[in-house]
């Protein structure tokens, strides 16, 4: 991991970047853990977590991420429920 102070700053930019696009409203928490920085939180779709993802990966390039990111599909279930 880069120095501290320098990360912080690329994760600020980062919490920057995401806040302007879409993804900004998504509860989204990016923080340093020791030598890495953990990006953890709740998406609703597939596409939303690819998208932050990528955008991640482009702002903190070198960086080790931990990716803690749960999708919250909200599709009909498949099959009706059966009570006994």
């Amino acid at each position: 991991m880069n120095d501290p102070a320098h990360v912080e700053y690329r994760i600020a930019h980062l919490k920057e970047r995401l806040a302007a696009e879409e993804l900004g409203e998504l509860g989204i928490r990016v923080e340093p853990r020791g030598s890495s920085v953990a990006v953890v939180g709740t998406v609703p779709t597939a596409h939303c977590r690819d998208e932050l993802l990528r955008t991640v990966n482009e702002e903190l390039d070198g960086e080790t991420v931990h990716f803690d990111v749960v999708v919250a599909e909200s599709a009909a279930p498949d099959h009706p429920e059966e009570l006994a």
